[in-house]
């Protein structure tokens, strides 16, 4: 089985200015993304819909010097190789950068000068679509908007009719060129990403999935009891219907919804690709279905009407938040509301009826900053509480999308049912708030906000494990056209001395200050590297699938003890700041590992961690534990060497 390549954006300039973050810093080229060793790719064509255009007159994304990427690369194994295992590491890099490193490099320099984007075609196929594995938990996040309590069904409907028109509005705004430009410290970002996530689809495929784009799309699907439905939110007369209206069009698919479909087709969503794909076509023989799987694909958005889960039995927030993440990850298996999805669909919305709201996004067409950004509109726009709005004179009905079951499928069904159930069992999740201090107290330190969580995070690790762990955080790289990500590897040679320094009883509140201080400008440097798109896993990366196109023995590096305990990212990590008192939650990227993502605040800071329960290495309450204790100790050493300069 191939191993997952999976990012997650990471916001990691906490408002910080980017040109302010360079100064200082030794002009190193950037970095974004995550590098699998065992990433094998099928064939070097692409079904996905590559920058075809540069109207924003960015700059490519560069390919980085090979001697400087492979100094970078030297100083991100060290922490993970004893003096011989390094030796020997070093000499493989020497032979690699004399040898085959160059010829690949120039192959690599002459693809670049073919294409707007070197990397976005390989990239999109060997992160996402010829990844096999289910999407839920192993690639797309849940976002948790913050809990609602509905007294009402029709204040749930209400809530998702104006969930509706928000979304709608923030696309109107996306098609009109209406979203303001991002920047980066003086550099624009790329902004292609926000016109892919309305009307976008993941169709399952034989060994590589498609994605299918569909813009002037005037439907949404609605899913309620795993029963489909077809909703045009304009009207016969091209008005746009109000709040009023779409709360009666989703107050008539419930009536139509009263029981469970046990034969809810979206249940195969949850399934390994090549499962899925199998089922696909199979469904797709008949007409009926065709008509309703395209009818799926076509759709603006995938709306979750789900049933109640209890969350308001539940006393403490925390566990609150921990039931909110798992249903927004995987809908908690499907006697809970696991086959009331679509996970291919790029936004899934998600309204629970006694109060879980928020989002499931299919992560292959756009990093999280679109979702995040329109996350905060949606929260903005529901606080606005604005009236119905004017109606349409001829809404239409919703429509039950038909499918024919046969026994073949109808198996396949009951498989997936069993498998996102096991999957669901396997998956601890701990979500909660940190609320002791945030991003403020950070800041009053002169200090990086994302860069200290991200040292807490291999304090928290090294707490546990007493071995350094490799960390992965991801980078936009979005001030290059087509730019998607690269990875900042967080593991380094000061981040550990720093863990060390800390867990060292004779070690002085000094000396652990200082041990912190030099840990976070070495994550900021690489961050502002990787940013620039100078890191060492992309770059690394197309060398690699450079050998495979050109038929070139692969090179030792990639099979050596550096590469690949480097690469297995035991801590996967990403920063998702929404202002609303939202988080988001994925799995972990190795068996082993835990991932965490963040949403630092003000005051307080928003966690959502996971792990494998199958796992006897890791547990989830004893990281949690771990990383609070770990912000904990940190605040303590920076105020009492404060305290001592007084």
């Amino acid at each position: 089985m191939l191993s997952s390549v999976k990012v997650q954006e990471t916001f990691n300039q906490d408002g910080e200015d980017f040109d302010k973050m360079l100064r200082g810093v030794p002009k190193l080229r950037g970095f974004r993304g995550f590098l699998d060793p065992y990433v094998t790719p099928l064939q070097l064509t692409c079904n996905y819909t590559s920058a075809q255009s540069n109207a924003q007159n960015l700059p490519r994304l560069p390919v980085p010097k090979l001697k400087d990427t492979l100094e970078k690369y030297l100083l991100t194994v060290q922490p993970h190789l004893n003096d011989e295992e390094f030796a020997k590491t070093t000499s493989l890099v020497k032979d690699f950068e004399k040898g085959t490193g160059q010829k690949l490099q120039s192959l690599l320099e002459k693809r670049s000068k073919q294409h707007l984007n070197w990397l976005e075609d390989w990239w999109i196929n060997t992160a996402y679509l010829e990844y096999r594995d289910p999407v839920v938990v192993f690639s797309s996040p849940g976002l948790a908007f913050p809990i609602e309590k509905f007294q009402t069904q029709t204040q749930q409907l209400q809530y998702a009719a104006k969930t509706l028109l928000a979304a709608l509005e923030y696309k109107r705004m996306i098609d009109n060129n209406e979203i303001p430009v991002e920047m980066m410290g003086k550099n624009p970002l790329d902004m292609q990403q926000y016109k892919k996530i309305f009307g976008t689809c993941r169709i399952p495929w034989e060994k590589r999935d498609k994605l299918s784009y569909n813009k002037d799309s005037k439907h949404v699907t609605v899913i309620h009891n795993n029963h489909i439905f077809h909703v045009d939110l304009w009207g016969d007369d091209g008005v746009l219907l109000n709040e009023d209206q779409i709360v009666k069009q989703l107050g008539k698919v419930v009536q139509l919804s009263s029981t469970v479909n046990n034969e809810g087709i979206g249940i195969l969503t949850s399934e390994n690709r090549d499962s899925w794909a199998k089922a696909y076509q199979l469904l797709a023989k008949d007409t009926v279905n065709k008509a309703s799987l395209e009818d799926v694909e076509r759709s603006i958005v995938v709306l979750c009407l789900d049933s109640p889960v209890g969350i308001w039995k539940l006393n403490d927030a925390n566990a609150r938040r921990t039931l909110a993440g798992a249903q927004l990850i995987h809908g908690n298996g499907y006697s809970s509301n696991g086959g009331n999805r679509w996970f291919d669909k790029t936004v899934q919305f998600v309204v629970g009826a006694d109060g879980v709201t928020g989002l499931t996004y299919e992560h292959s067409p756009a990093e999280g900053q679109p979702i995040a950004v329109l996350t905060d509109f949606l929260i903005k726009y529901l606080e606005e509480n604005k009236g119905p709005g004017s109606p349409s004179s001829r809404p239409k009905e919703p429509t039950l999308l038909k499918f024919n079951v046969s026994s073949e499928v109808g198996a396949m069904i009951n498989t997936a049912k069993k498998n996102l159930d096991s999957l669901v069992n396997n998956l601890e999740l701990n979500c909660f708030q940190f609320d002791k201090y945030g991003k403020n107290f950070i800041k009053t330190q002169k200090l990086s906000p994302d860069s200290y969580i991200q040292m807490a995070m291999q304090l928290a690790f090294y707490r546990l494990h007493k071995v350094p762990g490799a960390h992965y955080e991801s980078a936009a790289t979005r001030m290059y056209i087509g730019g998607r990500t690269e990875t900042i590897r967080s593991c380094s040679i000061e981040s550990i001395a720093f863990a060390r320094t800390m867990l060292d009883a004779h070690s002085s509140s000094k000396e652990k200050a200082a041990a912190l201080k030099s840990a976070i400008n070495s994550h900021k440097n690489y961050t502002v590297q990787a940013l620039q798109g100078l890191g060492v896993d992309r770059h690394l990366l197309g060398l690699k699938l450079t050998a495979i196109e050109n038929g070139i023995e692969l090179p030792s590096i990639y099979s050596d003890a550096g590469f690949t305990r480097s690469a297995h990212m035991r801590i996967s990590t990403s920063q998702v700041a929404c202002k609303c008192d939202g988080f988001m939650c994925y799995g972990p990227l190795v068996p082993n590992g835990y991932a965490t993502c963040y949403n630092p605040r003000a005051n307080d800071v928003n966690f959502a961690t996971s792990a494998f329960i199958d796992n006897p290495e890791t547990d989830c309450n004893k990281y949690r534990s771990a990383l609070e204790q770990s912000l904990q100790d940190m605040h303590d050493v920076l105020s009492q060497t404060i305290t001592s300069k007084l």
